[in-house]
């Protein structure tokens, strides 16, 4: 990343709205603004193979979950946040990834600037493509700061965003079991 692009980006910002960029409360902004950017964009740099590539053998054939992961990320339309919760699935074909991995997983497209309905498609995508299972099945719940801080200004307004594949896309009682299993 390039913090001084950021930095200066940050101090048109400012005097675009009309601030004083050497007022005491604003001296550090854009500096602290381009380490907040190096954290909440660092997915960019980030490959999930690098989490999913730890892999175990099992004889597990059934759906393994991992829910209530909670993720925090920023629109690309107004980079403003979205955050909520993912809840990952998949049918294992014979190996399982570290549980920690799937989290991170969702961590990685977290950080990046994207919209919602994106990040479930890369998620399970991802999953399908280095774990190869029999199926993965993604749902994301969010609320987004767009939709509470202005536009429609409809605080607590949760947006679900969910992916099928292989297995789970035909098979309406895996779906179901899947939701269940994440109420539950």
């Amino acid at each position: 990343m390039d913090s001084e692009k950021i930095k200066e980006g940050v101090r048109l910002i400012l005097e675009g709205i009309g601030e004083d960029v050497e007022r005491e409360g604003l001296l550090e902004t854009p500096e602290r603004i381009a380490k907040m950017c190096e954290e909440i964009f660092g997915g960019l740099c980030q490959d999930p193979a690098e989490h999913l590539k730890k892999q175990f053998s099992a004889e597990n054939n059934n759906i393994v979950l991992e829910k209530n992961i909670t993720f925090y990320s920023v629109c690309e339309h107004h980079l403003l946040p979205f955050y909520g919760k993912a809840h990952v699935a998949y049918i294992p074909n014979e190996k399982v990834a570290g549980l920690s991995k799937l989290a991170r997983t969702v961590e990685v497209y977290a950080r990046r600037p994207q919209i919602q309905e994106n990040m479930t498609v890369q998620i399970a995508d991802a999953i399908e493509k280095y774990l190869e299972p029999k199926g993965v099945m993604v749902l994301l719940e969010a609320e987004h700061m767009c939709m509470t801080m202005r536009g429609a200004k409809k605080p607590g307004t949760l947006t679900s965003t969910i992916v099928t594949r292989g297995v789970f896309e035909h098979d309406y009682s895996l779906q179901q079991t899947f939701l269940q299993m994440v109420k539950a």
